[in-house]
């Protein structure tokens, strides 16, 4: 019976966005006779670290076990690894499926079926220095009677594996979050120009981990109604009519310092471009059965909109810098929270930036339009710039595709083509 990897990868060759099974831990690395009911070893320097972890009792907002729900693939999966625990002589009424709802070093917090609790990884994961689950990743999950913590035994395959190249010339894919639906692609109003770059590359990599993109444009009463509808523009010319939005004000719940009056002419602006206005119209992209990921830079209004979502104020907000418009690192720590009449969303601390490395799946399936007619251009290798026979700049010119969708494909499509030249040659996507 072949097995899966204990360390899932979102793009694992021939499935994309799928835990392969393959070869586990040998030798130490099994929980064998003598060695059940222990976790793993930690790294050099680990010891004590549970003891600095935030109690379980001090978490809020953590979505209760019958708001998640395991895919066919996992279920199956699941079943796979209970029986070959029970080959190796584990108790299976020690064991159950489990959602990992909150990072903490190499301790995450993990809800089951029987309550929340603290879990550390079997030896069978080896010694690691990054934690090998990444929050929304469901486990197998033991509580040996005769332990302090519960033990993750396996990580089971992700549906989606949403992720970002880290490291340079020798990095590689780090997870940010798994079996996550909707990426809610975060973005403030106001000061700055628009950064639909920014906007444009969250959307290819959500596609490209097999999740649906939306774009939550914050703090509008910053830019007025005028700026705002040119940006509603914008966005829908280049990420299409169809890409979902919604549009919130600084405060969120309360408009910020908007006065009532500025704050109805903005939501009739939304109205008339056919975009959904503040708190609801958020939700309303993150519905229950949902699980969600908020997407956006420091100062970007994360965490007030997910203060809003939640209803309390349970997230630091942290200021913005006057001269350039930029936010500090608030959220510190990745984790879900249980949105009250709606779904799931994941906390996620703010990102400096998002290279694309290998994220040309992503870009077809946001630009479709613009890769069918990159492949009917004269020369392969087009860069859709000054080569004779290029259907992409014959079809801008014809107005068939807007200029700011070409403009924002070929951006992204030479940006990839320069960072895959750059990789070392052992590096492998």
């Amino acid at each position: 019976m072949a097995r899966r990897s204990k360390h899932p990868q979102g793009h694992a060759a021939g499935k994309p966005g799928r835990a392969p099974r393959g070869a586990a831990a040998a030798g130490a690395g099994r929980a064998g006779r003598g060695g059940r009911g222990q976790g793993r070893a930690h790294d050099k320097g680990a010891g004590g670290a549970a003891e600095a972890l935030p109690a379980l009792s001090s978490l809020s907002d953590v979505p209760p076990f019958d708001k998640l729900s395991m895919g066919g693939a996992q279920r199956e999966a699941f079943a796979l690894d209970v029986a070959e625990l029970a080959a190796e002589g584990i108790d299976v009424r020690e064991v159950e499926p489990a959602c990992v709802v909150r990072l903490d070093r190499s301790f995450p917090a993990v809800v089951a079926a029987s309550g929340i609790v603290r879990a550390e990884f079997s030896f069978r994961f080896g010694v690691v220095r990054e934690p090998s689950a990444a929050v929304g990743d469901w486990v197998c999950l033991r509580r040996p009677h005769d332990h302090d913590m519960a033990v993750i035994e396996f990580v089971l395959p992700r549906e989606s594996d949403i992720a970002r190249w880290r490291g340079g010339s020798r990095g590689k894919r780090q997870t940010l979050a798994a079996n996550v639906d909707v990426v809610l692609v975060a973005q403030a109003l106001g000061r700055r120009e628009l950064d639909l770059d920014r906007i444009v590359r969250s959307a290819v990599i959500a596609e490209d981990c097999h999740a649906r993109a939306a774009v939550v444009l914050t703090k509008a009463d910053r830019a007025g109604v005028e700026l705002l509808e040119r940006d509603l523009r914008l966005v829908r010319r280049t990420l299409g009519e169809d890409c979902p939005l919604a549009v919130t004000a600084a405060g969120a719940r309360t408009g910020g310092g908007a006065s009532a009056e500025d704050l109805r002419a903005l939501a009739e602006a939304c109205r008339g471009q056919g975009v959904s206005w503040g708190v609801e119209g958020v939700l309303g992209l993150v519905p229950r059965g949902t699980v969600a990921i908020v997407l956006g830079e420091s100062g970007a209004g994360k965490s007030t909109l997910l203060n809003a979502l939640l209803g309390h104020d349970a997230l630091e907000v942290g200021r913005v810098r006057e001269r350039d418009d930029a936010g500090r690192h608030t959220t510190v720590a990745r984790r879900m929270v249980d949105l009250p009449g709606a779904g799931v969303i994941v906390d996620e601390p703010g990102l400096r930036s998002l290279p694309l490395v290998g994220h040309e799946r992503g870009l077809a399936r946001v630009f479709p339009d613009v890769a069918e007619a990159a492949s009917a251009c004269r020369f392969r290798d087009c860069t859709h710039t000054i080569e004779p026979g290029c259907e992409v700049r014959a079809r801008v010119r014809t107005g068939e595709i807007p200029r700011e969708r070409a403009d924002a494909y070929v951006a992204l499509a030479q940006e990839m083509r320069r960072s895959a030249g750059s990789l070392d040659p052992d590096i492998t996507l």
